[in-house]
């Protein structure tokens, strides 16, 4: 697409930013919208058709951590997960601009920014294809589907299928998606259950509408009740205007509560109510909203023997997993591997420019035999990182950094600092059966920090 026909988002908390993008950028685009509120981006992006947004990283609350442009960012993709999204901030360097396009950005400037420059990235954000999903596969090993929403796009969605294992979970979620039956999905921590659920709303009636994600382990008591069914003007200190939860943003579509185990009881029971009468109220409102969603959950905790302990309601639990589906870890389905591998290489190779086209036997033996802790995330940063570093056109096993003993990650020796931490993470991980938030409190870590640190050695 030409610059001259796109119609472009800008959202920055600085008026002098907007205005001088806006100056610029209309010379050269069909339109362009600015928007200082970035809590008004759900409502923009689920009713506006735009080519490519600008986001800014930092806003007011937030002074240069980036945290708030990637907020908002994983709200723009969870409405339209093919949106372009170009990040933009005046505290940038290579790891936060690495960090916004491993998330789902496009591309990444710098502010203050040269002109040219700016124009001649947006074109190129244009000209490229949407990137695809985090666990779409090589060809010959998938499920897919093609359908045509209401502006004429055509959306496709694939997922590596050739174990017997994930042939069984996709049959029946395929068969489960045409009902607006509520599911729940199980898997440890990587299995990819957000792609599962974005899959079944792909092969839905509703999957011309939102597709909206709620992970709830991040999510504080505090502010539970305001993400996700919303607030009026002057409901408490910050609430400055009305605003709609997530609930109601789904509207029409899909809702996706990640983590549903991390809920407390009090929580629960608010969440209960919802799913039992169908109607939201806002903080601060007497008014009930009627809500049209198709619930999904998951969760990687063994939520039965919650029930047992007592800490999670049968009552909702007989609520969100009318079906039920569990994500098998890829320890489980070593034939899915190599697909995989071969998926992740052909993707990171076009994105990083790199010369990389194969995949040894013996890697692939390495892979096999491998334990995988951290399932499909893990093999994706693996190789990922396999693509940046190797200086040849096929990679061999010295190029996978997996410190493996037999099946299981080599436990740490001496004094290595790095092998010992990993070493307690990997520990604490399996203390708590891959929660993260758990794990992290046992840790003394930030969710966040955790994060990072799993994504460092590759867990």
């Amino acid at each position: 697409m030409q610059l001259s026909e796109a119609k472009i988002l800008i959202i920055d908390d600085d008026v002098d930013v907007l205005s001088a993008a806006k100056l610029l950028l209309k010379r050269h685009a069909k339109a362009v919208d600015i928007e200082k509120n970035p809590q008004k981006l759900p409502f923009l992006v689920t009713n506006a058709d735009y080519n490519l947004i600008l986001l800014d990283m930092n806003f007011t609350r937030d002074v240069n951590s980036g945290r708030e442009g990637f907020h908002w960012l994983d709200r723009i993709l969870d409405i339209n997960p093919s949106a372009k999204v170009i990040m933009i901030t005046a505290y940038g360097d290579i790891e936060m601009a690495i960090r916004a396009i491993k998330a789902g950005a496009i591309d990444f400037v710098l502010k203050p920014w040269e002109n040219d420059k700016l124009v001649a990235t947006i074109q190129t954000a244009l000209e490229a294809n949407p990137a695809p999903a985090a666990i779409q596969p090589a060809p010959g090993n998938t499920s897919e589907k093609g359908k045509e929403d209401k502006k004429g796009k055509t959306q496709t969605d694939t997922i590596v299928a050739s174990s017997a294992a994930m042939q069984q979970v996709l049959n029946t979620s395929e068969r489960v998606a045409t009902t607006d039956a509520n599911v729940l999905i199980l898997g440890e921590n990587g299995t990819g259950k957000t792609q599962l659920a974005r899959h079944i709303h792909q092969h839905s009636k509703r999957s011309d509408k939102p597709f909206v994600t709620v992970d709830l382990g991040s999510i504080s008591e505090s502010l539970f009740e305001s993400e996700l069914f919303g607030h009026v003007k002057g409901a408490f200190t910050d609430a400055k205007e009305d605003r709609a939860g997530r609930f109601e943003e789904a509207k029409g579509g899909t809702i996706f509560l990640d983590e549903i185990g991390n809920l407390t009881l009090p929580l629960q029971a608010k969440l209960l109510t919802v799913i039992q009468e169908r109607k939201v109220t806002r903080v601060g409102s007497n008014k009930p909203i009627s809500l049209d969603v198709r619930l999904l959950c998951a969760t990687n905790m063994n939520i039965e023997k919650m029930v047992a302990e007592k800490s999670f309601r049968q009552d909702l639990l007989y609520r969100i997993n009318t079906i039920e589906l569990e994500l098998p870890p890829l320890r489980e389905r070593p034939e899915d591997i190599s697909a995989l591998a071969e998926y992740y290489l052909k993707l990171f190779s076009k994105k990083y420019n790199r010369p990389v086209s194969d995949i040894s036997s013996a890697l692939i033996k390495k892979m096999q035999q491998y334990n995988w802790p951290g399932n499909i995330r893990e093999l994706q940063h693996a190789i990922e990182r396999a693509v940046i570093l190797s200086q040849g056109k096929t990679l061999q096993p010295d190029d996978l950094f997996l410190k493996t003993t037999g099946n299981q990650p080599t436990t740490a020796t001496g004094f290595d600092l790095e092998d010992m931490e990993k070493t307690m993470i990997v520990k604490a991980l399996k203390r708590f059966n891959g929660n993260i938030t758990d794990t992290a409190r046992e840790l003394g870590l930030s969710r966040a920090a955790l994060y990072r640190r799993m994504e460092k050695y590759g867990l």
